[in-house]
């Protein structure tokens, strides 16, 4: 399964995390990103935020004001069946980096304002299954590109 980066976002900290070109990654995330919560964000084990650009498509046909990067996201996805972004399974992006899904990430209130009537719960994975943005760690460091691959490598993969 294939898909490409459709943005890369970064910000000294808090949210919306703005567009990138390009960006190094490290086993820390995007360099030149930061966090304003380190303890609850960032870290090896949740170097990078992932989200799809196919659900924020879909939030805003809900009426949210989502946009890439709003929620915080350091790689906006296009192409991936979002449901199967799951613990566990490793992903190539672009021609470097190796990452691998450590968790989904709990909505904070931080991104209601951009939620109808404010319910950011709207991308909880208990709440809402196959609409979280995920975490990862970062296997292999490298350069990352918009418009580069994205390969689900492991799972149920069919090709």
């Amino acid at each position: 399964m294939q898909g490409r980066i459709f943005q890369l976002n970064s910000s000294p900290g808090g949210v919306p995390k703005l567009a990138i070109r390009e960006a190094e990654v490290t086993e820390l995330g995007l360099v030149g990103d930061d966090h304003n919560f380190p303890d609850i964000h960032g870290g090896p084990e949740r170097a990078l935020c992932l989200f799809s650009l196919d659900r924020i498509l879909e939030l805003q046909g809900e009426g949210h004001s989502i946009f890439p990067g709003a929620v915080g996201e350091n790689v906006t996805i296009s192409g991936l069946d979002w449901e199967r972004m799951t613990p566990g399974q490793q992903l190539s992006l672009g021609e470097d980096v190796l990452i691998e899904i450590t968790t989904y990430t709990s909505p904070c209130n931080s991104i209601e304002n951009i939620f109808a009537g404010g319910k950011y719960q709207r991308i909880s994975q208990k709440v809402h299954p196959g609409y979280s943005r995920v975490y990862a760690r970062v296997l292999r460091p490298g350069r990352l590109a918009i418009g580069q691959t994205v390969r689900l490598l492991n799972g149920n993969d069919p090709g």
